[in-house]
């Protein structure tokens, strides 16, 4: 270290003192010391210095969103920051095997010396899901309250003004809606790729209805759920039938949005389309890791209490239980892969599809 800046050391820097005198366990203070709190407290802390970092990510990521236009290099640093969030989310998976090694016995010893405080008040892990795309009308109420009663009101505020903010699948939906393609000689293109999948389609249903090993009972199952999956592929190109899909909260992407995303999966191989279609397959991992760190959450704390109501007076595990499948973001993506068609069977592109768009982020580029 430099003699310049010699005062400036490690412990000073990182302000370790400080950082080793949060620990405060409730259970000294009560004279009845539980040795597994400190675990619980460092754990839970450094879950919010991750959670710190991750909106530190999706700020910035929102900051480039906010352009009309985001060239290449800009998409390249989009995909580095998601990457590296979805890096911390495998981190915050591990911290929770760490604290499995304290047993429900271990964990009883101090418990209820935290009510009211619960993991539900964490309003960095709201500000994450908000910041993310999940909208307050799909959030799972429990007693018909909303999740920020149980904070205070400066607490409500930095919520709901981030909940007026553009979110991440906003900036997304936006940006698809931009991709130009969608007009380079499109009708012929769609109409050759619907009549291949419809084919798919059929040709699946056909498959099922003449299997002799399936009951009945499951073929009329499997053909109701093969009749819905054909009426959302057909939305696909329809805007109204789209829209009712989207009234009735089936689907969040914008019309123009779902045709590109579409496009950009079936057509990943084409050099222009690299990096989209690393983002929303970053956007898919992300989400998973999400919707993974829920079930382990949900599942520790169903070992740690039963189905006890949680410490903050939330359901506990059936609360966590119920947000798996429900609270979720970018699930259009995911949806998509039902319409998918081999490599050997997809429609020939347009002739100047690749010139086109290549030439409109040569120009992207040029003006910034």
């Amino acid at each position: 270290m430099s003699k310049k800046n010699k005062e400036n050391n490690y412990q000073d820097y990182l302000r370790i003192n400080d950082l080793l005198n949060l620990q405060n366990p409730l259970s000294e203070k009560s004279g009845m010391i539980a040795h597994e709190e400190m675990l619980f407290i460092i754990t839970h802390q450094v879950y919010e210095l991750w959670f710190k970092q991750i909106l530190y990510e999706l700020d910035s990521i929102l900051t480039i969103f906010q352009n009309d236009y985001i060239v290449e290099k800009e998409m390249g640093v989009i995909n580095s920051r998601i990457l590296r969030i979805i890096e911390i989310q495998k981190i915050l998976l591990d911290q929770i095997t760490v604290l499995e090694t304290m047993t429900p016995l271990d964990f009883l010893e101090f418990r209820d010396l935290l009510v009211p405080a619960s993991g539900f008040q964490s309003v960095q892990f709201r500000l994450l899901e908000i910041k993310m795309g999940l909208k307050s009308s799909d959030r799972i109420f429990f007693e018909k309250q909303s999740y920020k009663n149980s904070l205070d009101s400066s607490q409500k505020k930095i919520l709901s003004k981030a909940e007026k903010k553009p979110s991440l699948f906003d900036g997304v939906n936006n940006w698809l809606n931009r991709m130009p393609f969608l007009d380079f000689e499109g009708f012929k293109f769609w109409d050759s790729y619907q009549k291949a999948v419809s084919q798919s389609l059929q040709n699946q249903k056909n498959i099922f209805l003449k299997d002799s090993t399936i009951s009945l009972q499951e073929k009329k199952q499997l053909e109701k759920e093969h009749n819905i999956s054909y009426k959302n592929f057909i939305a696909i190109f329809d805007n109204k039938k789209h829209n009712v899909l989207v009234k009735n909260g089936k689907r969040r992407l914008s019309y123009k949005a779902m045709q590109a995303s579409l496009l950009i999966f079936l057509y990943r191989d084409e050099p222009v389309l690299h990096l989209p279609f690393n983002l929303l397959t970053n956007l898919i991992d992300m989400e998973k890791y999400l919707t993974s760190w829920r079930h382990l959450h949900s599942q520790m704390a169903l070992r740690m209490i039963g189905k006890k109501i949680g410490t903050g007076g939330s359901p506990g595990y059936s609360y966590l239980k119920t947000t798996l499948e429900n609270q979720k973001i970018f699930s259009d993506f995911m949806d998509l892969t039902s319409y998918f068609l081999p490599r050997s069977k997809l429609p020939k592109l347009p002739r100047n599809f690749q010139k086109n768009l290549g030439f409109y982020y040569a120009r992207l580029e040029d003006n910034k």
